[in-house]
């Protein structure tokens, strides 16, 4: 009985020290050999269940949030992310429930030309990345979403995305919409798919992310 609470308390401690989600495989190296992580981040998860925070999952990683119904009496307004634009939400939505998805393949879907500024925005957010570069003529680099995404928009994994009816219901999409229109299941591994290969450090070179030779822009 000891040893499983003296592991509650350090995978507690844990998260509770991080400002980030802290995954899974960090708490395992650091509780007694043998320990259930996931046994016990889940109890934890209940203990807190009708707190002022709650410990809730962000992928394979945890993290200590205030209660959803409590948010707005400590929310600042300098700590408000930049409200996005109409342009940004959609290119957002499309790499949520797209990825990996091309910036061509964002303009086919909105009929429009995406911005480099509206990437940007959701960049410097945290929310979007590169993920690798499709195998086809011309090697367009794949895009999708965080686990900062899921932290912010409180998603423990991409399969929480809303569906068509919530969507409908959040009046978010027109009730005129095709009778074919479907919402497609978005993909639900960081793994680079069979047409996607690794970025390398040239690629960041070439994306502007690095200097020549390997030196940081910072």
């Amino acid at each position: 009985m000891r040893t499983a609470l003296e592991a509650e308390r350090i995978a507690e401690a844990l998260v509770f020290a991080s400002a980030q989600p802290v995954s899974e495989g960090f708490i395992r190296d650091r509780l007694p050999i043998g320990s259930d992580v996931r046994a016990i981040m889940l109890r934890l998860k209940d203990d807190y269940a009708m707190r002022g925070v709650n410990l809730v999952q962000v992928d394979d990683a945890w993290a200590f949030r205030t209660a959803a119904d409590l948010s707005f009496v400590i929310r600042r307004d300098e700590d408000e992310v930049k409200k996005l634009s109409r342009a940004a939400l959609e290119v957002l939505a499309i790499i949520g429930y797209h990825q990996p998805v091309t910036r061509a393949e964002i303009e086919d879907i909105r009929g429009v030309q995406t911005s480099k500024g509206t990437l940007d925005v959701l960049m410097e957010a945290g929310w979007v990345r590169f993920r690798g570069r499709r195998r086809t003529p011309g090697r367009p680099v794949t895009l999708g979403t965080t686990k900062d995404f899921l932290d912010h928009f409180g998603l423990e994994e991409l399969r929480d995305l809303p569906g068509l009816e919530e969507l409908k219901g959040a009046g978010l999409l027109s009730g005129r919409i095709p009778a074919n229109f479907n919402i497609p299941s978005p993909l639900m591994s960081d793994e680079l798919t069979e047409d996607e290969d690794p970025i390398t450090q040239l690629d960041l070179e070439e994306l502007g992310l690095l200097a020549p030779g390997g030196a940081s822009d910072d």
